[in-house]
């Protein structure tokens, strides 16, 4: 796989491109890739940048080394917080995770070890979860007398259903990706050595997609998915009729008349 270096410097991210995938490190590998402030906030611009480069047609975001995807929330930074402080700290959290949903990008989130409170909670708000066999899931925070603060009450509830979400959560133990996959919480368990491949193989489909189509599908899952049925009908009828007014549309159409393959510019 080859990567170039991203222009920006980060002190807990490694930012690279391959081709037209976007892909994302977290790079704390000393302390399993905990999430700190300042790790938030980088990943907040980072996904930003994606997000307004219109060469990136797809994210993957993973973890240095071979432990942990994201560990969890960086305790040593949160034991000092004042309730005022926690509250910032959650909604800086909560902020990157709704951000990276709704994107208009697919984001991957590449899994290879321990995805704990905020990892899970990460992982959860990706598009799309691969997950090695050895990952392990979990929303360990009543064992330290805390609840999830990044949005894992509410995306596990919708991901895996109310009684998976209050066990996790009640229980704070942790689950096999295999487990995982059963829940809907992953999307794909494959083999440790079968992770990049997959993984890889994926971002170039979906960067090779159509761009605009891509957005409307994730616009139309995620915001009408949470209406009436009627109204998400509805909302999914005018992202139909708007493709219709695109470049991509009439390429897509007129590649499959001709036998071809399309090539999507995102018009």
């Amino acid at each position: 796989m080859f990567i170039t270096e991203f222009a920006v410097a980060y002190r807990n991210l490694e930012i690279g491109n391959r081709d037209a995938v976007r892909i994302i490190t977290v790079n704390r590998p000393d302390k399993l890739n905990a999430l700190n402030r300042e790790t938030l906030n980088e990943l907040t611009l980072a996904f930003s940048q994606a997000a307004q480069d219109d060469a990136v047609r797809a994210i993957v975001l993973t973890g240095a080394g071979e432990k942990a995807f994201v560990a969890g929330a960086d305790i040593s930074e949160m034991n000092g917080y004042t309730p005022i402080q926690a509250q910032s700290f959650s909604r800086t959290g909560q902020r990157l995770m709704s951000s990276i949903e709704r994107l208009g990008k697919p984001v991957i989130a590449r899994i290879q070890g321990f995805a704990l409170g905020g990892g899970m909670e990460l992982a959860m708000a990706c598009h799309l979860r691969i997950a090695s066999e050895k990952a392990k899931f979990g929303q360990p925070e009543i064992n330290l007398g805390l609840i999830p603060g990044f949005g894992g009450t509410q995306r596990l509830l919708r991901l895996a259903g109310r009684g998976a979400a209050l066990e996790l959560c009640l229980t704070g133990g942790t689950i096999t990706a295999q487990r995982a996959y059963e829940l809907g919480v992953v999307t794909r368990v494959v083999a440790p050595e079968a992770l990049d491949d997959t993984v890889n193989a994926l971002a170039d489909q979906l960067a090779a997609a159509a761009p605009l189509a891509a957005a409307s599908i994730l616009d139309t899952v995620l915001q009408g998915g949470e209406t009436s049925i009627d109204q998400g009908l509805e909302f999914e009828t005018q992202a139909f009729a708007l493709a219709f007014a695109t470049d991509d549309m009439k390429e897509g159409t007129t590649a499959f008349l001709e036998k071809r393959k399309a090539v999507f510019k995102g018009q």
